[in-house]
């Protein structure tokens, strides 16, 4: 059982790098190929979980043994019985990408054992979608992987065993949540699955070759459906392990009977006849008894993400459902429709119990419904947090304990939304929408030297429709579908380019992507009106969570069109495409002329819309905002806007599909029927802006000059952290306690507050334009691409550290050039 070729040579850490692979796909079964005619879809796999397995001899370990490895869907390596890495990164089929592991730490002299498991979904799912599969190649579970032992190349062939045990499955969805409720029956497992199981009914993998014609039944990588594989475009992926603070047990109740375990823990928990639990501490003792269920409950403190362990020792047979919460549950309390339906089945084998889970998932609730015969012991529970680290050292911290845990609480916001893409929330969809994004973007560059996952947003959502309109989400079942989409999240896609264009200026990159920009702008052209606005935009213009009114002419929708205009100009002027240049700009100038018919001179701020040439009353923080930060609103009009949409006497909060805890099946009801029920007075007052899009109308205020207001207007996001949360919720009344775009505080702390900004494209100069006068004292760092620029300031004075040079505006508006270094600077008496 000796997969290997000869090396070429000791530099095979080349030939680990060609496009050009050793190894072979192979799969648990040959495909029997099926020849349908072009555009005819060819069959699938269900969802599966393989076992692949080899062993190599080596007479002494080497420094490293070099080894890339990929897998569809997802693979988790061992290598005798230690995980060596799992992956890979999510990401469109044709763009898959591979992962490069050392397995000389847990390589040993003599036999090694390489186990690889391998998932394939068959359906998709929230972050994963199948390939368009050829005849063969592209149906079921696939793996290629390759290794430099050194004297030879250990890679992927027919020599390879593989094991179907059977033992997983993925309950039916429920909702459109999409993440896997993984089950496990454990009695169908080897317990030594990950040293290879010697005694388990191993048989021959397959090579898998590609069947098309052209392809001449190729069988190594670069093959359709995948093409040329790609190196992992971010770092590694970890956490640490946390336990629960709280446990507390039920007595045995009724055994509660459903196919789902998620839906199964929820009648129970709606049973009002179940008793409550008590107090416990781990190990837990319980004792179900025939045709009962017992009910475990632990709360780990805060959100957390990761993998789930469930360490016990139970009878064969015993069951396990689980059910995770972000939120305590209330006795006789309906549940909203947005919670989440995540959980996860164990069956025990009777012997060496232990639910590893193998999907991700964030919770702060675990509630485990146990049934069997006999006694089970519940040793402990573990989450190993799987996030995206955070680098480096930046910080903000001032004499405002409340602004001071408000950055901390958007950095795990973002954190626990950062995962190989930005995600909206872990505990209900884990998806990449495109729009969201941009937020947990400006949070990671301004508080992480670490830009990777900024890069890959914008990569990853590099991913159009025919038409050239971005999926609103990508990689999964929205994408796939090819489906309605929210074209506004594309402009926001956009507004991450822009940002990697002030942040690092990457020429390579935004010649890339700026094609895609362009392709955006030129979507909504079809729908500007002879008067300059865009009109009757269709699918969904989201716009916020907030009642915002997009139908008819938009000011909203044409602001952020016309912002993008502005940004795509910026961006070609750098790459030399001063045609495009032009074209934006007098894409704009048009817009800017025309835009003045949203314009209310009583009120001093901009009407969301206006339908069949009636004006209509409503505004919005949203629209001001938009017409600021897209440069449309003349400047001397700024403070009367802030004056307008930033006045909390005038704000009302409400959404056309939310509240009350969650999402409203009456307000989706009237939505899908075209009916919106305005229930404030849409002359004096202002529909404040949900946490989303809180991002612009603050940098609106910044861009105003109004900093005072926009402190005040980040406290409200205090609501959110309290009960032991330390996290940011979807939105103000409603929604996920944990949403990585509602993280703007973090972001304006250090932009807008401490003062830190790109002066020129790509940081060739900083700006430090701290917020004086507003705060006793306010320090921090923050990255650039030369390390981090630290400022210090208060009443007295300001002290500067810059690895680059940097334009410092002084209290009177005063702007002074430094170069590189340490400035200390008192101010007048």
């Amino acid at each position: 059982m000796h997969a290997a070729v000869p090396s070429p040579s000791r530099t095979s850490p080349v030939v680990l790098r060609d496009p050009s692979w050793q190894g072979h796909w192979i799969g648990p079964k040959a495909q029997q190929p099926e020849l349908a005619g072009f555009g005819h879809p060819v069959s699938r796999a269900p969802f599966g979980r393989y076992l692949f397995r080899t062993s190599f001899t080596l007479t002494a370990v080497p420094g490293s043994i070099p080894a890339r490895i990929t897998a569809d869907a997802r693979y988790v390596v061992h290598l005798n019985g230690a995980e060596a890495g799992r992956g890979p990164v999510r990401s469109q089929p044709r763009r898959l990408h591979y992962d490069d592991l050392d397995l000389a730490p847990l390589a040993r002299q003599g036999e090694n054992t390489l186990v690889v498991l391998v998932t394939y979904y068959g359906q998709a799912n929230s972050f994963w979608q199948p390939a368009v599969a050829n005849a063969t190649l592209g149906r079921d579970a696939v793996l290629v992987l390759e290794a430099d032992l050194g004297d030879r190349l250990l890679v992927t062939d027919d020599t390879w065993q593989v094991l179907d045990p059977g033992a997983w499955h993925i309950a039916a969805a429920e909702g459109i949540d999409g993440l896997p409720v993984e089950c496990l029956d454990a009695r169908k497992l080897p317990h030594d699955w990950k040293t290879g199981s010697p005694d388990a009914a191993w048989r021959s993998a397959h090579i898998i070759p590609a069947l098309h014609m052209g392809a001449l039944a190729r069988s190594r990588p670069p093959t359709d459906p995948y093409g040329p594989l790609l190196p992992r475009p971010i770092g590694p992926l970890g956490g640490a392990r946390l336990t629960p603070t709280m446990v507390a047990v039920a007595p045995p109740a009724e055994a509660t009977d459903h196919p789902h375990p998620v839906a199964r823990v929820r009648a129970h928990l709606g049973d009002p006849s179940c008793p409550a639990p008590t107090a416990a501490v781990f190990p837990v003792e319980l004792v179900p008894g025939p045709g009962k269920d017992q009910h475990l409950v632990v709360d780990m403190g805060r959100i957390v993400c990761g993998f789930l362990t469930v360490d016990l020792d139970a009878p064969r047979g015993t069951r396990v459902d689980l059910m995770y919460r972000e939120s305590p549950h209330r006795p006789g309390v309906p549940e909203p429709m947005s919670s989440p339906n995540t959980g996860a089945r164990y069956t025990a084998r009777g012997d060496a119990d232990r639910f590893e889970a193998l999907e991700v998932n964030g919770f702060r609730y675990l509630h485990a419904l146990i049934s069997g015969d006999g006694p089970v012991r519940v040793n402990g529970i573990e989450v190993r947090e799987y996030l995206y680290p955070r680098a480096g050292n930046a910080y903000f911290r001032s004499s405002d304990p409340e602004l001071d845990a408000l950055y901390t609480a958007g950095v795990r916001t973002v954190e626990l939304n950062s995962h190989d893409a930005f995600t909206d929330c872990p505990t209900r969809e884990q998806r990449a929408w495109v729009g969201d994004g941009v937020v947990h973007q400006m949070v990671h560059l301004t508080t992480s030297t670490d830009w990777q996952l900024a890069r890959r947003y914008v990569e990853l959502g590099n991913s159009p429709r025919p038409d050239g309109i971005l999926p609103m989400s990508v990689v999964g079942e929205i994408e796939q579908s090819g489906g309605t989409t929210i074209p506004d999240w594309s402009l926001h896609w956009l507004h991450g380019v822009h940002n990697l264009y002030r942040y690092t200026a990457d020429r390579d990159l935004l010649a890339e992507l700026a094609p895609t920009a362009r392709r955006i702008l030129a979507w909504y052209l079809p729908h500007l009106t002879g008067d300059g606005v865009l009109s009757d935009v269709p699918e969904w213009n989201l716009v916020d969570w907030s009642s915002v009114f997009a139908t008819g002419a938009s000011s909203v929708v044409t602001a952020l069109w016309a912002r993008g205009l502005r940004e795509y100009a910026d961006i070609s002027v750098l790459l030399g495409n001063h045609g495009d240049a032009a074209w934006a700009n007098g894409l704009w100038e048009r817009v800017r002329d025309g835009f003045e018919m949203f314009w209310d001179e009583r009120r001093g701020t901009y009407l969301d819309h206006i339908v069949q040439g009636t004006p209509q009353p409503a505004t919005s923080q949203a629209a001001g905002a938009a017409a600021i930060v897209s440069g449309l609103a003349p400047t001397h009009r700024h403070q009367r806007i802030i004056d307008r949409v930033m006045d909390p006497t005038r704000l009302v909060t409400r959404s056309w599909i939310g509240g009350d805890g969650g999402y409203d099946d009456r307000k989706i009801g009237d939505e899908l029927r075209g009916v919106r029920r305005v229930d404030w007075d849409a002359e004096e007052e202002v529909v404040r802006a949900q946490p989303f899009l809180s991002y612009l109308v603050h940098d609106a205020a910044a861009v105003a000059g109004r900093t005072a207001e926009l402190i005040g207007a980040m406290r409200d996001w205090s609501a959110f952290l309290r009960d032991g949360y330390d996290t940011f919720g979807e939105c103000w009344d409603w929604g996920s306690p944990v949403h990585g775009w509602s993280s703007t505080p973090t972001r304006d702390l250090v932009t807008h507050v401490l003062g830190v900004t790109p002066g020129e494209p790509g940081f060739g100069r900083a700006r430090v334009a701290p917020a004086y006068g507003l705060l006793e004292r306010v320090e921090g760092a923050a990255p650039t691409p030369a390390g981090l620029l630290s400022v210090a300031f208060d009443a007295a004075g300001i002290e500067v550290d810059s690895p680059l040079p940097y334009v410092l505006v002084l209290p009177d508006g005063q702007e002074r050039r430094h170069g590189a270094g340490h400035l200390r600077l008192a101010f007048p008496v």
